[in-house]
């Protein structure tokens, strides 16, 4: 017998606690857009008399055109977050492979502790670190990089007298991320389906084999996204790059000369104490460069993601 057209469908009786953590969480979510869309709109409209400003009126310009200047600083943040990418992705993998496949239980777990605490240690001992012990110990190795390998356009003379280039950056950039990373793709790592790997080792595989055909694909978008949240740090850091770097301006491929392509992030932490009028509008505007390009990287990342779901359950 079937029921009546008009019936009601029963609706399950929701408790207080039910509704109280749905409206909660709903509030939540809508606060977040809330937060991003004024966020985004107070970056717009103080950016606006900058952008359309006679560039003779802001003294930073010094008479370019804002896209000029500001695309410099652009390349300068991209180079220098690419690189500290390129250098901590695979070290963060190896050392999240080590940590969840192959070290001790008592021995990852004091690592995984110490990767967790090194994500804790402030920018600005970063940066400390990097202008006072890195750069002048690797000056000698990028002398003689110039000289032996010069003819190559990344190792391009003359090379710093102080060792503060973009690649010294980028390593410090590559340290602060790395924990970052490296703790995303241990818990990735880890929860890879034990039958996934029983399966694989069943059939003979060696434990590398497992881990390149079980391990890996399963944990690939967890990796993108662990690289795309680390490279979200390496594009708004401020205090470490602007401690280390030498910025001189312009745009340049070469890693080891005293003349350094600067970050938008740097370059704001420098001049918005003495800016003014004006001025504060530009460096503003040079933050709504930089929010977009942090939102962009995030739709690519979400996109990647998406398309390698189905490989591994990720929503």
């Amino acid at each position: 017998m079937t029921r009546p057209a008009t019936a009601q469908r029963i609706q399950a009786k929701q408790r207080l606690g039910d509704r109280i953590f749905s409206s909660t969480a709903l509030t939540a979510g809508t606060l977040i857009l809330a937060i991003l869309a004024a966020v985004a709109a107070f970056l717009f409209i103080e950016a606006t008399p900058a952008i359309t400003a006679d560039p003779n009126e802001i003294d930073i310009l010094g008479g370019q055109n804002f896209w000029a200047y500001v695309w410099p600083l652009v390349f300068g943040t991209l180079w220098a977050s690419a690189l500290a990418l390129l250098m901590a992705v695979p070290v963060s993998i190896g050392i999240a492979l080590f940590i969840s496949h192959y070290a001790p239980r008592r021995l990852a777990s004091g690592l995984g502790y110490i990767i967790d605490l090194l994500a804790a240690v402030p920018s600005v001992v970063f940066g400390l670190w990097g202008a006072n012990v890195l750069a002048p110990a690797v000056q000698p190795l990028y002398t003689w990089l110039t000289e032996n390998l010069g003819w190559i356009p990344f190792f391009a003379p003359p090379a710093s007298g102080t060792g503060r280039t973009i690649l010294t950056a980028a390593i410090v950039l590559a340290v602060m991320v790395l924990p970052i990373i490296t703790a995303l793709s241990r818990e990735v790592f880890l929860q890879t389906p034990v039958l996934h790997e029983e399966a694989a080792l069943a059939l003979g595989a060696t434990r590398w084999e497992m881990i390149r055909t079980a391990v890996l694909p399963f944990g690939r978008p967890g990796i993108v996204s662990a690289s795309m949240l680390g490279l979200g740090r390496a594009l708004g850091e401020t205090m470490a790059v602007a401690m280390v770097l030498s910025a001189s301006g312009g745009i340049t491929w070469a890693l080891l000369t005293p003349s350094n392509p600067g970050t938008i992030a740097a370059n704001i932490a420098l001049r918005f104490p003495e800016a003014f009028g004006l001025n504060i509008n530009l460096l503003i505007a040079t933050g709504l460069i930089l929010f977009a390009i942090t939102l962009v990287v995030n739709m690519i990342a979400r996109w990647i993601i998406n398309r390698r779901s189905e490989f591994s359950g990720a929503n």
